[in-house]
């Protein structure tokens, strides 16, 4: 293992103390700081030292691939670090988004290319499924809920320009997809009155309340009617939420740590001044009802727990250790990422042991041997989900 330095993403949604907070810089940040990458995305790898200069681990994996992935992530992922684990403190709601399934983005990104005009939805060919674990306690909009309860929230606003939207959600799940069509292609020029119906309506509730916040920074944007279909989803510390492909989503406050397949891809419909797509997000969008967002922790071994998800791109283990607990092996085979988010923590292989403080990181390649954890302190890893 070895340490491994990761960027820092400046995007507006992000917060000004937490992950100052958590690296133990000054607070407030300077600006804005909304996510810390640790990972060999080329959109913002992380770097290691080498002779006392930070090389980028994109550079390095490139130059020596199967040193760094082993046999087994080469031969299924190819010469890349197939997983993206980060740390994201949203100050601010982030966009409506969707990501696309493996065949969608594949397909999709060649599209793209083939136009040659410069538009993209599809920036790479890969899916980019996603798991959260919270950190503080963390709001998040994910999946849709049973339209019925939908249905009766926004009729409760009063507001006659809804009813084509309610008629259709009284189709069940079969009519969630009229509902949100309707919504994201609202006239432009009607958008803001609608928005504004809603807002001042004489409504209390945690459906109004929502509404009013989202509206509060776009007013003229159908999203925020979108969002009233979505589970509105409270984790404590240490709960997570799984995001398959298809999956609209959309985080509201908090800090929490995030992996991912390592992929860019995002379809938004709202919430966003950034590209919105709504006819090729309803393409790929899943329209199915989800009974429970919510991803359990698994047990491990004592003082080892992880998240089970369907994919082998990635898989995430937390490490709680105590004064004078036993140092704990994890499973992981290929290359790995360890992440410091309380107190210290040693991770240690064959290449080397690295002692972490509270938001620090460190990287081991595959051919590096078993992992070891101990330590009075909490700490994330990540690997690939291959066994």
């Amino acid at each position: 293992m070895e340490q491994l330095y990761g960027p820092i993403r400046d995007y507006a949604w992000g917060s000004r103390s937490a992950l100052a907070a958590l690296q133990g810089r000054p607070v407030p940040s300077d600006g804005p700081e909304a996510e810390l990458w640790l990972g060999a995305h080329p959109g913002a790898p992380a770097r290691v030292d080498r002779d006392g200069t930070r090389v980028s681990l994109l550079d390095l994996l490139a130059a020596d691939p199967g040193h760094w992935l082993g046999a087994q992530v080469l031969d299924r992922f190819g010469p890349r670090l197939p997983f993206l684990l980060k740390v994201l403190a949203a100050e601010a709601p982030l966009s409506l988004q969707v990501h696309p399934d493996a065949e969608q983005a594949r397909i999709g990104y060649a599209a793209d290319r083939s136009r040659g005009d410069g538009h993209r939805n599809y920036v790479d060919p890969h899916h980019k499924p996603e798991l959260l674990v919270a950190l503080t306690p963390f709001e998040a909009l994910c999946g849709f809920r049973d339209p019925t309860v939908s249905a009766a929230a926004l009729a409760g606003f009063g507001v006659p320009a809804l009813a084509p939207v309610l008629a259709a959600l009284d189709d069940g799940a079969s009519g969630l997809r009229e509902a949100v069509r309707l919504l994201l292609e609202w006239p432009a020029a009607e958008r803001a009155g609608l928005v504004g119906a809603v807002v001042a309506a004489p409504v209390t509730g945690p459906d109004a309340a929502l509404v009013r916040d989202l509206a509060a920074r776009y007013p003229e944007d159908p999203g925020v009617l979108v969002a009233v279909l979505l589970h509105r989803v409270r984790l404590a510390p240490g709960e997570a939420i799984w995001m398959p492909a298809g999956n609209l989503h959309a985080y509201l406050r908090g800090t929490g740590v995030e992996l991912m397949a390592a992929s860019d891809n995002v379809l938004r419909c709202g919430l966003t001044p950034k590209h919105v797509d709504p006819v090729e997000l309803l393409r790929i969008l899943r329209f199915d009802v989800l009974d429970d967002p919510v991803v359990s922790a698994r047990p491990v071994v004592p003082g080892l727990v992880t998240w089970p998800v369907p994919v082998d791109d990635f898989v995430l283990y937390r490490f709680a250790g105590s004064a004078g607990s036993a140092a704990v092996p994890l499973p992981v085979p290929g290359p790995r990422v360890a992440l410091c988010v309380a107190g210290t923590v040693t991770v240690g292989d064959d290449a080397g042991r690295v002692t972490l403080r509270c938001g620090e990181a460190a990287i081991g390649t595959a051919g590096a041997g078993p992992l070891v954890v101990e330590g009075p302190g909490d700490a994330f890893v990540a690997a690939a989900g291959l066994r």
